[in-house]
């Protein structure tokens, strides 16, 4: 076909032009003056965020913690030398068992305990509003706030000790603030009650989604009130459960405000209830702060979180195959 052919007008069967095939022709000037950065710049404003927030903390982060560095000096290159003091030294052991601990033993309660919540309050009534409100009240306050409420009520002179002494049901206080193991689960305690509202919210959401006729035909084959939360509900929610047990896990190894406030910022006697962010703060802040090494416990954190979070996608990716 000659060029002259080709540039030439498309008759209809009226013998004029065919103006649609002309509009059906891709417009040159839009293709051509294209440039290969204009779908960046809807996301330039959220990649300077996230480097400006995290990547670039995470380097300097990374470099410091292969130096030797203090907070009045900078210090120099010392390789693995904070790493090999890390492993070697008691309070990190401490803190390191006490944060996989909280992890075991609070997220199975996080996961299971606001779906039983958001299942009983998923109904509409008249003091619905109320019980969700007052569930979700703890989320809105402080953890400074919540560990003086707790600390009023688990000190020996507190009212649970008093009110147990009152009944007679014991002769001398409970330590709760000052036995190691007592003041871990009683921080524990405190967690679990903090986050109950802000993962019930989730799981209503997450209800919503549940077709009700799957409750009916489970009623018409004579399932009860615990069957069809155990064949229906759970079910449901299966992906939902998956996320809050990664949210759970990484609030519970991060846990700092509880264990500070309700050991008046020791950790414990002795520091024996020391978690890894407390050691952190312990020791990349003050005169004597040695953030090089602060900065090799958070590195050895993030390893450790990152383990977590994959071995648990892993497990919810298989449990979604089968």
């Amino acid at each position: 076909m000659s060029a002259s052919a080709a540039a030439a007008p498309i008759l209809d069967g009226d013998g004029g032009t065919d103006d649609t095939a002309a509009y059906s022709r891709p417009r040159r000037g839009l293709g051509t003056h294209r440039r290969w950065f204009t779908p960046w710049l809807f996301v330039a404003l959220a990649l300077a965020v996230v480097g400006g927030f995290l990547v670039l903390p995470f380097l300097g982060t990374l470099r410091l913690s292969v130096t030797d560095a203090t907070l009045l000096r900078p210090g120099s290159f010392i390789g693995l030398e904070n790493f090999r003091d890390l492993f070697a030294d008691p309070r990190f052991r401490t803190a390191l068992l006490n944060s996989s601990l909280y992890v075991v033993c609070v997220v199975p309660f996080m996961m299971v305990l606001p779906l039983i919540l958001a299942a009983l309050l998923a109904k509409s009534g008249p003091l619905i509003g109320f019980f969700r409100t007052s569930m979700y009240l703890p989320v809105v306050m402080s953890s400074v706030v919540v560990g003086l409420i707790w600390t009023s009520l688990l000190d020996k002179r507190g009212l649970i000790n008093e009110s147990l002494a009152t009944l007679k049901a014991i002769t001398e206080p409970i330590p709760f603030l000052t036995d190691r193991w007592l003041l871990l689960f009683s921080a524990m305690v405190v967690t679990i009650w903090t986050g109950l509202g802000y993962y019930m919210v989730i799981y209503l959401s997450a209800l919503a989604n549940i077709d009700p006729a799957l409750y009916e035909a489970a009623a018409l084959d004579g399932a009860g009130t615990v069957q069809q939360f155990l064949h229906v509900t759970m079910p449901g929610v299966r992906s939902t459960m998956g996320l809050i047990g990664i949210l759970s896990s990484v609030a519970a190894f991060r846990v700092f405000g509880e264990i500070y406030v309700l050991s008046n910022g020791t950790g414990g006697v002795g520091g024996q209830d020391l978690t890894m962010t407390m050691l952190i703060q312990l020791e990349g802040t003050g005169l004597q702060a040695r953030t090089g090494y602060a900065a090799a416990i958070s590195m050895v954190m993030f390893v450790v979180l990152g383990t977590l979070l994959a071995v648990q996608l892993y497990a919810q990716n298989r449990g979604d195959e089968q």
